[in-house]
């Protein structure tokens, strides 16, 4: 199992950017797939979740309007689309995929940064 993302990105306060992260290795559909970020010296922050199946998502409410996951079946790949930049989206970003409660496989990180 790899869930591989996209490299590092450096965009401006009010901008958008967005990350993937390509699955492989098992079955898409079967998986849930979470979103997580840290911030610099922050613990872990849930974004959100979708199911590769039926596209259905589940947001954070800190997120919630200006962040939307989304996916591509044929090309086993999942989406992070962030809108709004702030500087506090500065973390790192990280897909996950979820086996019951918990999450067992971790794609590599993606660095935002949001800077002027």
């Amino acid at each position: 199992v790899q869930l591989v993302q996209s490299g590092a990105e450096l965009r401006n306060p009010g901008a958008s950017v967005k990350v993937s992260c390509k699955a492989s290795g098992y079955t898409f559909i079967n998986y849930y797939i979470d979103w997580v970020r840290q911030a610099p010296g922050q613990g872990l922050e849930w974004m959100g979740r979708i199911d590769p199946e039926d596209g259905s998502t589940y947001y954070a409410d800190s997120v919630k309007g200006r962040f939307t996951i989304s996916k591509d079946n044929a090309a086993n790949t999942l989406y992070l689309q962030m809108n709004s930049l702030k500087p506090e989206d500065t973390a790192k970003y990280y897909c996950a995929r979820r086996a019951y409660e918990e999450f067992d496989y971790w794609g590599q990180g993606t660095q935002v940064t949001v800077s002027s």
